[in-house]
């Protein structure tokens, strides 16, 4: 099985925690050269000291918050895009019930997710044509399958990213480039541990119980570890991947009820 990405570029957003860190270190296990990219200097440096280079790799990173885009997009137009590999991942915003929201938080995930997406796609795009290879993957959430009760925002736009990888995956799929998502049910990262104290303080229960529930409510009995999320994009950005397009891979222990 060809998972060889040897001499490949990939761009890792939110590479300096969780689900991203852990897919930027997959990624250059397999032998690609990685470039971080997110909003913190300090924890960018330590991030790139934890990537594999055993195979000459070489790493690098981009600095820019993604509740920004022209930020974002200030920073790519200082950039030759010539990356093989995309892994959009961003944070979630916070949770809530969903009337109580203001219109302008669905704006700006909106913008954070979707509008970073779309510019970063135009802007690699058209090097992974040249290279007649190129795997966009976007981290995005189980609630594409249903939605999470408290999670209002969040489920509305990964609703929509996964609208526009869908119709972008019709676009390129006669160029060698695929587009594809990861969704990640409860995973050990600190945006699960800021959900479940939401719930606790709600429900009047301890973080210890939150956690109780959410195990038994995973067929699998366990919450996924990142690199378990990991491994689904790395198969994803690899050669062997090149008929797996327009998907959704969930990995969630079996959680959704959906097909």
């Amino acid at each position: 099985m060809n998972l060889d990405l040897a001499h490949k570029n990939a761009l890792v957003c939110g590479g300096t925690d969780g689900i991203g860190l852990a897919t930027a270190k997959e990624l250059a296990l397999l032998g690609a050269n990685v470039t971080l990219f997110a909003r913190n200097k300090e924890k960018l440096e330590k991030s790139i000291e934890m990537l594999d280079k055993s195979k000459g790799q070489s790493h690098a990173y981009l600095l820019a918050d993604f509740s920004d885009s022209q930020a974002v997009k200030e920073t790519i137009d200082k950039h030759e895009g010539n990356f093989h590999i995309l892994i959009n991942n961003t944070g979630g915003p916070s949770g809530g019930p969903i009337l109580d929201e203001e219109p302008l938080k669905f704006q700006q995930t909106f913008e954070q997710h979707l509008v970073n997406n779309q510019l970063l796609a135009q802007w690699l795009v058209p090097f992974m044509k040249r290279a007649h290879f190129g795997r966009i993957i976007n981290i995005i959430s189980v609630s594409v399958n249903q939605p999470i009760i408290g999670l209002g925002v969040s489920n509305t736009v990964r609703w929509a990213v996964a609208a526009w990888a869908k119709t972008l995956s019709k676009e390129l799929s006669h160029t060698g480039i695929t587009v594809n998502n990861v969704l990640p049910g409860y995973t050990l990262t600190g945006r699960l541990q800021q959900v479940n104290q939401m719930n606790a303080e709600k429900q009047g229960k301890s973080l210890e119980e939150i956690e109780a529930q959410m195990i038994a409510s995973i067929p699998s009995g366990k919450i996924a570890e990142p690199e378990e999320v990991a491994a689904a994009a790395a198969f994803l950005a690899s050669p062997v991947a090149i008929s797996i397009n327009g998907s959704n891979i969930t990995v969630d222990g079996g959680l959704s009820a959906s097909l």
